[in-house]
């Protein structure tokens, strides 16, 4: 016997079949996808690490 996998959206935190028919998965929905992009884009959200182009860091700290 074989259970299906349920994953929950990281935006929403509703229940998520991880199946091919969920096409946004692990989102439950397109709009919690654009979501966490937004999230992600606006630099709320971040992997921990040193960068990999330290320079340009610097140079943009420059700019402003």
């Amino acid at each position: 016997m074989t259970q299906k996998k349920v994953v929950s959206c990281p935006t929403c935190t509703k229940l998520v079949p991880w199946t091919e028919e969920s096409l946004f998965r692990p989102f439950c929905c397109e709009r919690c996808k654009l979501i966490d992009f937004g999230d992600w884009a606006a630099g709320k959200n971040t992997i921990a690490g040193e960068s990999v182009f330290p320079d340009e860091e610097d140079s943009i700290g420059k700019l402003q």
